[in-house]
């Protein structure tokens, strides 16, 4: 399994659970308050997530463990998109309206790296690491 496939992999779950989130919110939307319904569906499409990304993108078999570390993934998304658009807006003077986009496309890699983290170990994931990866200095 390379690096290079687990990303594509990755990618792709991460559109399949944008998709599966903004579906759920307005099907939700129809008998709860939008705070709710964004509630509700993140949690669920974030359980959905664990199962693509655990089956899909890394191939390794689920566990309660790795199912109650998932969120991480997501808080550190929200950390480095927050901080992002903090910078973007306030400190380099990009619109407002684009900040968020930029901001998440930033994430991308360390939400990745969390995720390989959280649903391989940190053994694993330096394992199926290119050697440059796993021995940048030597």
């Amino acid at each position: 399994m390379t690096v290079r496939g687990q990303i594509v992999r990755f990618a792709l779950v991460g559109g399949v659970n944008t998709g599966t989130y903004y579906g759920l919110y307005l099907a939700l939307l129809t008998f709860l308050p939008y705070v709710a319904a964004h509630v509700v569906a993140f949690l669920l499409s974030m359980v959905g997530s664990f199962f693509l990304t655990s089956y899909f993108t890394y191939r390794t078999r689920p566990t309660w463990r790795k199912f109650l570390l998932f969120p991480l993934t997501n808080a550190a998304n929200f950390v480095v998109t927050t901080c992002g658009v903090y910078v973007l807006v306030d400190v380099l003077r990009l619109e407002r309206t684009y900040a968020p986009l930029v901001a998440a496309a930033a994430a991308i890699p360390v939400t990745f790296v969390v995720s390989r983290l959280v649903m391989l170990g940190p053994d694993r994931a330096a394992e199926s690491a290119p050697e440059t990866e796993r021995n940048p200095v030597g």
